[in-house]
């Protein structure tokens, strides 16, 4: 490891917000050629569903368009390189289109995923799919090589330094699960959250208006409003959910 590198690691460890983490990322790997990324994060994985698109953490650099119609717009659950990354964990050179449109092997479905992609200039790249340990839970890494690199370009770059890009997106995806992620604009207030915060800690509806000096029913409607806010039915959904993407019993809101 250069000693560049180990300082580079250091800062990334050290940034204390998501917007900050991801543009150093998308900036250091531009410097290996890929200059497109979306990173993808679900904590609500089954056999049958990536989980409501609502809940995912998404993270992206492309071009408004190419978002709208691969993300928005769904394409992501037929992509070749998204079904890998679900049943595999590793990293994967997208050598393995080329092989599978030769062998006939991609679904219609897929097929119109990979002319959207050409369309938009996405026809180099790699996949990371990060190791998890819960079968609920799943994130992945899509990097794009630059327009004007073949895959051959790419190959060349990651067998020269596979494992340094391996090592940095390891490291910006497990920092990117300690840190308060967005969630689609929804955004609670203080009250909101440090109501969620007592009912995470067991408290009654009466001890937290004793706590925070309101009444229950105003607190009630804090709670109301944060079910609202993070799109759940109940207030025990919404302490999970504010959980699940570090919401709460933050040092800065």
């Amino acid at each position: 490891m250069t000693p560049d590198l180990r300082n580079k690691l250091i800062e990334l460890t050290n940034v204390d917000r998501v917007e900050v983490l991801w543009a150093e990322h998308c900036n250091l790997m531009d410097a290996y050629g890929f200059d497109r990324l979306i990173y993808g994060f679900t904590r609500f994985l089954t056999p049958n569903s990536m989980g409501d698109p609502n809940d995912f953490v998404i993270l992206s650099n492309h071009l408004p368009a190419y978002r709208k119609g691969f993300v928005e717009g769904g394409l992501y659950r037929d992509a070749p390189m998204v079904r890998w990354a679900l049943e595999n964990e590793g990293h994967c050179s997208w050598r393995v289109l080329a092989e599978q449109i030769t062998t006939g092997a991609l679904s219609e479905k897929a097929q119109k995923v990979v002319a959207f992609n050409v369309a938009h200039k996405v026809q180099a790249g790699y996949t990371i799919s990060f190791k998890s340990v819960s079968s609920r839970a799943k994130g992945a890494i899509s990097l794009t090589a630059r327009a004007e690199m073949t895959q051959d370009d790419a190959d060349a770059v990651w067998a020269e330094h596979g494992p340094d890009i391996v090592l940095l997106n390891n490291l910006v995806h497990l920092k990117i699960l300690t840190l308060p992620v967005p969630l689609h604009n929804q955004t609670l207030t203080p009250r909101q959250r440090e109501a969620l915060e007592w009912v995470g800690d067991g408290k009654t509806m009466q001890d937290i208006a004793q706590i925070m000096g309101l009444t229950q029913a105003t607190i009630e409607k804090h709670l109301r409003l944060a079910r609202e806010t993070l799109n759940v039915e109940t207030t025990a959904q919404a302490v999970a959910k504010a959980a699940f993407h570090n919401q709460m019993y933050i040092i800065e809101a």
